[in-house]
């Protein structure tokens, strides 16, 4: 500062201008995510003069300002904004990171989407309540539109109803003028009459035990005049004043209510149910003649939440109904078929039948092939990728005239039920074992399939035209299935035979033959047909099919078919060969 500058502020202040330190304080900011920092805060105070108020700074000459850029170079700006801070003794503060402007931009993006929320949530709710308020300010006026309109009702009835009493008044006057005060004249002699025939005719029923007729309501009452005083109107036919009559069906809502309470109750003591292998709740408890009610609770002292529509079995059934006293006859769905088998008839109508023969043995050991061999025909050709998926029935007619049923069905593995059903509706069973395969696992499924249907068995030794055949390897593998041979001491028969070549067939047959004469299979052709359903399918073009073997009897065409639950009739029959 120079020497006039100094002398013109010691003469305008008094005092000597000198630099002050500004006052500086710390302050703790806090970001997201915890964390926080101190941060150091100035506060600078503005120059005052005497009677001026505060003084904005000069420009200071530009000789000045040359002279001490000559003096103090050029500096970085940040290290110019730490040395001002180190000469103002406060301290530097630090730049923002990346992780640290990222988490502010956030924390700015999270606190303006919470404001569009609110504001959101802020005209829903005015708008919910302008509805609501809406809501109330039409149901008061409609209150107050009611309300309005019944008392103009009232009023209007009011009107009437006084000026129905002038108009009686004034007819009743002019009726006492015109009659001179005389009394009421009596009533005619026809109502009289009426009134007498309906007393004999109450008298009459009433003597014949029969029920006395409703009274017809009574007449309103009359004027002196025998006119009724004036119309009839709303007003007086709800007026308290007026005589109120009982409606005919109140009256007979009256008479049935009395004899239902006069009805004796159904007998309370123990009856016979009889309960199938399902039964709903609503049924149950009609056959046991109780309330749904009561079945319900039993069932659910039982741990069983149900309804009067849910169905139960038998056993829950069987508890419910000892539990409540009654005795319990329980049918199954085979009962269906009892009593429709007949009698066997007279031993004089028996005939010989065709023996059913069932061939069982391992996939790929020429089930099929033997039968085609022994039918002339070609099924495996027709079966999807050569293995047999359903069970066939054919007949075949031997060159002597006999006739036998075979049963072919499926060696896969999957096929088990097929195998085990076709074992229980044979006469014999024809177990096929290759030459060269031996015994094979769903050869040992057959023979205990055939065990435990108790049918005899006849081995036949099949591939025997191929090299690697040994009939003798697989007779000893079947002696350890309790299956031996005639050829080993024992009683089955084992017949070598080839599908391909036709070598054995003759011997089959013979073997097939002598064992149906040991059964000496007999049947009644005249009775009704008696058998089992093989297998059952829809067809598109007829329907329901089912592949039926009539064991005993004749099926004929119309006849009616029962198979368990299902029942049908007979449109069509078609033999293996169609």
């Amino acid at each position: 500062m120079s020497e006039t500058d100094d002398s013109g502020a010691r003469a305008r202040g008094g005092k000597t201008l000198s630099l002050k330190r500004t006052e500086t304080s710390t302050v703790r900011q806090s970001f997201s995510h915890g964390r926080s920092k101190a941060v150091v805060v100035e506060k600078k105070r503005a120059r005052v003069t005497p009677g001026k108020g505060l003084v904005e700074p000069t420009e200071r000459p530009a000789k000045h300002v040359a002279a001490e850029e000559a003096l103090h170079p050029a500096l970085d700006p940040r290290e110019e904004a730490r040395r001002a801070a180190a000469l103002r003794g406060g301290v530097v503060l630090r730049e923002l990171t990346e992780d640290e402007k990222e988490a502010r931009l956030r924390a700015l993006t999270d606190a303006k989407f919470f404001e569009e929320e609110a504001r959101k949530r802020a005209e829903e709710d005015s708008a919910r309540r302008a509805i609501e308020e809406d809501r109330i300010r039409r149901e008061r006026e409609a209150a107050e539109r009611r309300k309005s309109e019944e008392e103009a009702r009232k009023a209007t009835e009011e009107e009437a109803r006084r000026r129905a009493e002038q108009e009686a008044a004034r007819r009743l006057k002019e009726k006492e003028v015109e009659t001179g005060g005389a009394p009421a004249a009596p009533a005619t002699p026809s109502v009289k009459r009426a009134r007498d025939l309906t007393e004999e005719e109450e008298e009459v029923t009433a003597k014949k035990g029969g029920k006395t007729p409703v009274k017809t309501p009574p007449a309103r009452k009359a004027t002196p005049g025998g006119r009724r005083a004036g119309k009839l109107t709303i007003t007086r036919a709800l007026s308290e004043d007026e005589e109120r009559m009982r409606s005919l069906a109140s009256y007979r809502r009256q008479l049935n209510r009395a004899h239902r309470q006069q009805q004796p109750a159904p007998p309370a003591g123990p009856r016979e149910v009889v309960i199938p292998e399902t039964i709903t709740v609503a049924e149950l408890a009609n056959r046991m003649a109780r309330r749904g009610v009561d079945v319900i609770k039993v069932l659910m002292k039982s741990g069983m939440m149900v309804t009067t529509n849910d169905i139960i079995d038998a056993d829950s059934a069987e508890l419910v109904a000892t539990e409540l006293g009654h005795s319990v006859k329980r049918v199954a769905e085979s009962d269906v078929l009892e009593g429709l088998r007949g009698l066997i008839g007279n031993p004089e109508d028996m005939s010989a039948r065709a023996p059913i023969v069932t061939v069982m043995g391992h996939v790929d050991h020429g089930k099929t092939s033997l039968l085609d061999a022994l039918r002339k025909t070609d099924v495996v050709a027709g079966e999807a990728g050569g293995i047999t998926q359903h069970i066939g029935a054919y007949q075949v007619q031997l060159p002597s005239g006999a006739k036998i049923t075979f049963l072919d069905t499926p060696g896969h593995a999957a096929f088990t039920a097929m195998r085990a059903r076709g074992a229980k509706v044979t006469d014999l069973v024809i177990l096929v074992v290759a030459a060269d395969d031996g015994v094979m696992p769903q050869t040992v499924e057959a023979i205990a399939h055939a065990k435990a249907a108790n049918v005899p068995i006849i081995v036949a030794i099949n591939k025997i035209d191929k090299s690697a055949a040994n009939p003798a390897r697989v007779k000893n593998e079947l002696l350890q299935h309790e299956i031996q041979v005639e050829e080993l001491g024992g009683e089955v028969l084992a017949v070598e035979v080839s599908a391909i070549k036709g070598t054995g067939l003759e011997k089959l047959e013979e073997a097939i033959l002598l064992q149906s004469e040991v059964l000496d299979l007999k049947a009644n052709p005249k009775r009704a047909a008696d058998g089992a359903v093989i297998e059952a399918k829809l067809d598109k073009g007829r329907g329901p099919v089912a592949t039926v073997l009539v064991q005993r009897g004749t099926l004929r065409q119309g006849d009616l078919l029962v198979a368990g639950a299902e029942w049908g009739r007979v449109r069509a029959l078609v033999n293996d060969k169609g």
